[in-house]
């Protein structure tokens, strides 16, 4: 097991560039039984303790002054149980390397988000989600979870055993312990058509409910200062496999999505008067395409240009109303967004944080240029999106703190009653956990 200090002078930043931390020390486990001996030797020694992935998340959720560990070597599947249709993998796992282990094996899991840089510990505590009418986050994927309590003991949990945990853990923010392992549900691998094409936002808006009810997996951008959006639909596929072009993949996907986005948005940094235009010649770069592939490379796409986000999941028949009144707010505020607003949808679940949590939810997620004043956009989006009872995703810039979010999750209680349980001492504890679960 290997412990030092972090990155530059001892600091370690986040992916967004907008938090970080100086933990007294950061430890680098090879196995669960070091994972455990660290966390009990942190307790000794009266520090806190954090595991932190990529840190994908733009909140300080995996901010810490204390242990900082790291989960790197905790890679790896440990077993595939294709009778059970599971597939059980290390916690520090990146989804990158997960998809591409079952795609080998013939294997996919049913649904993922739009990116896989993180590690599957960070992406399921986080709740981190893609769209779906029938299939869920990631984390409601989960069949079992094994995870390193406060007193250094290592806790299984699924429907069966210990069941009040499962029901928190699998989007657990890091409150309860250390997840050590996942166990996925997975299928055999299948095709997925993705329909790409450019729409009116007020078409996307007026048939909403039919593009949602008649695609499996539907979502959109929409371009600020302009009525133009982006939709992509992605529906399961008899084949044959037809993946975009490697030219045309490069053309859209690194030099449109990418390499000229992240030039647009210097030029909109510099000079925010340009940034209408720019949206405007944006919402119309990207043309109509059709492609047939293995779900990982249908669902995610490269994010090579770095932003701040904030992302809320409000009601899904709340949905339009959100939206139009997002639109009213843009236009009425002198704001300049250079980045398009996302929009996805999930079925309710059964996790008791989840953004989803009892209630069939859509996601409304604005982003701006790293480096960029975010404050007003993301503070006038955020009153609209509370008024709607929006819950916001763990790892996306919000200000809430436990006070709302006890009104918006039913279970909330049920969360932290556990949470007491297996954390009396809050071992777990950051600035963080301290706003959204309370004192």
């Amino acid at each position: 097991m290997s412990t030092t200090a972090s990155g530059k002078n001892g600091t370690w930043r986040n992916w967004g560039g907008n938090v970080s931390a100086r933990p007294a020390r950061e430890v680098t486990p090879a196995s669960v039984e070091e994972l455990a001996a660290a966390v009990r030797e942190a307790a000794e020694d009266g520090l806190k303790v954090k595991a932190v992935g990529t840190g994908h998340s733009f909140t300080s959720i995996a901010a810490t002054d204390g242990v900082l560990i790291r989960p790197q070597l905790l890679t790896g599947i440990r077993n595939i149980d294709r009778e059970a249709g599971t597939v059980t993998v290390e916690a520090g796992t990146p989804l990158k390397r997960l998809n591409m282990a079952l795609a080998r094996e013939g294997l996919s899991l049913t649904n993922m988000g739009d990116i896989m840089e993180q590690t599957v510990s960070g992406a399921t505590s986080t709740g981190t989600h893609g769209t779906g009418r029938e299939s869920a986050s990631i984390a409601a994927q989960i069949k079992r979870l094994e995870l390193v309590t406060a007193d250094g003991s290592v806790l299984t949990c699924s429907e069966k055993e210990n069941p009040e945990v499962f029901a928190a853990a699998r989007i657990g923010l890091g409150a309860l312990g250390i997840v050590t392992a996942i166990t996925f549900a997975v299928e055999p691998l299948f095709l997925l058509t993705a329909r790409e094409e450019p729409m009116p936002f007020d078409k996307v808006l007026a048939d909403f409910d039919e593009l949602w009810a008649e695609n499996e997996h539907f979502e959109f951008y929409w371009f600020p200062h302009t009525g133009s959006t982006n939709t992509k639909r992605n529906n399961r596929s008899a084949g044959p496999e037809q993946p975009v072009g490697q030219l045309t993949g490069w053309f859209e996907d690194e030099f449109l999505s990418n390499g000229v986005f992240q030039v647009a948005q210097w030029v909109g940094r510099a000079a925010p008067t340009t940034i209408p235009a720019i949206a405007r010649i944006s919402s119309r770069a990207l043309s109509a395409r059709t492609y047939t592939d293995i779900p990982y490379k249908v669902f995610t796409s490269p994010r090579r240009v770095r932003f701040v986000e904030m992302e809320y999941a409000v009601p899904r028949e709340a949905l339009v109303e959100t939206l139009r009144e997002l639109r009213t707010m843009v236009d009425r505020s002198g704001l300049r967004i250079s980045f398009p607003v996302e929009v996805r949808t999930a079925p309710a679940d059964d996790i008791a944080l989840s953004t989803a949590s009892g209630r069939d939810s859509a996601y409304v997620a604005v982003h701006m240029f790293r480096g960029t004043p975010y404050q007003a956009y993301f503070t006038a989006a955020e009153r609209i999106f509370t008024a709607h009872e929006g819950r916001p995703h763990w790892g996306k810039v919000h200000t809430r703190d436990a006070q709302y979010l006890a009104q918006v999750y039913p279970r909330f209680g049920e969360f932290t009653a556990l949470r007491d349980r297996l954390d009396p001492e809050r071992l777990f504890q950051n600035d963080y956990l301290r706003r959204v679960l309370g004192k």
